[in-house]
């Protein structure tokens, strides 16, 4: 019996993230291959190294694209641009039946973190990767939420500078709007908050991630069971990130009776928090294309690669 086609995919950006993306499909991809490469920049690395690969590429962005010989047989496009540029391509590709991955802020797709809740949005036409904070903090989010409800969650990502490219570096303010609103609709926080820093440390220091729940978490049962679930989600993370890991255990601790908490709930919320969970996370990325201390570019790539992954698992099963 014959192993079933793989699916072919066009990265659009051929900078850090797309490239790293290449060569994930390339080195670690059972389902996918590479139809092509778009960029802008005709001296780019990543056009470059796809055309020594023997990969169809274009400096013509997504209109470049369309007019490539294979077009057609592209059923997957990952973007890897900037959130602005993406409503732009998706506006071309979507009606053209091209199945969107977004790497981008855009927020034109559900928000999927593939540990949270991939399977409820695989027949979605655009699903946006939220960014590199939220899929490596609110799998955590959302393993405390499964267990009780969280008031109040904040994450704080601290990436190394030189792993901030223009892109990252254009996303900002789409960066904490887009990780708040994730923390809420995929972590299932009552209210959330998003904060990144770009650390200029020398040498670069590597992806670090925090993350403060506030909680109703009375009893040492109620306590083990957030710690289970944390070390859960972990695990699953790292299957499809494997640098991805707890630096400490969870910190569980009572919240002062006098410590203001109530400025940080969602309005209208009644109950006050009686304990704050902590996590601390780590995330050093594969070194595929990227250096090792770029764990939050790593992130998004696999991420990225896991959903289409499991979307071309989904069309050779029924093949």
């Amino acid at each position: 019996m014959s192993a079933a086609p793989r699916t072919k995919v066009a990265i659009i950006g051929s900078g850090n993230i797309g490239t790293d993306l290449m060569i994930k499909v390339m080195r670690t991809s059972q389902h996918l291959e590479m139809g092509a490469m778009v960029g802008i920049d005709p001296e780019s690395d990543g056009l470059a190294r796809a055309a020594r690969f023997g990969f169809a590429t274009t400096h013509e962005g997504v209109d470049g694209l369309m007019a490539l010989p294979n077009f057609d047989e592209i059923e997957i496009v990952f973007d890897a641009t900037s959130a602005k540029a993406h409503v732009a391509n998706a506006a071309k590709l979507q009606p053209l039946g091209k199945r969107m991955i977004d790497l981008t802020p855009a927020s034109i797709g559900p928000y999927v973190v593939p540990a949270v809740n991939l399977d409820e949005h695989l027949d979605a036409p655009n699903v946006n990767m939220v960014t590199c904070g939220g899929q490596a903090t609110i799998p955590i989010v959302a393993a405390v939420s499964r267990v009780v409800p969280v008031a109040y969650a904040e994450i704080v990502a601290s990436i190394a500078s030189k792993s901030a490219g223009p892109g990252t570096r254009a996303n900002i303010d789409e960066f904490t709007e887009t990780t708040s609103a994730a923390i809420v609709s995929v972590g299932g926080a009552a209210r959330g908050k998003a904060v990144i820093i770009l650390n200029p440390a020398e040498p670069p220091l590597i992806m670090r991630d925090t993350v403060f729940c506030l909680v109703n978490a009375e009893g040492e049962d109620v306590q083990e069971q957030i710690r289970a679930s944390v070390e859960k989600m972990v695990a699953d993370v790292a299957a499809y990130v494997p640098g991805y890991r707890l630096k400490q255990k969870v910190q569980i601790t009572p919240i002062p009776a006098d410590q203001p908490v109530e400025t940080l709930l969602a309005e209208g919320a009644t109950e006050r928090p009686t304990h704050q969970v902590s996590v601390f996370l780590e995330v050093e990325g594969a070194a595929h294309y990227l250096p090792a201390y770029a764990g939050n570019l790593d992130i998004m790539t696999s991420a990225g690669l896991q959903v289409a992954e499991r979307i071309a698992a989904g069309k050779a099963a029924q093949a």
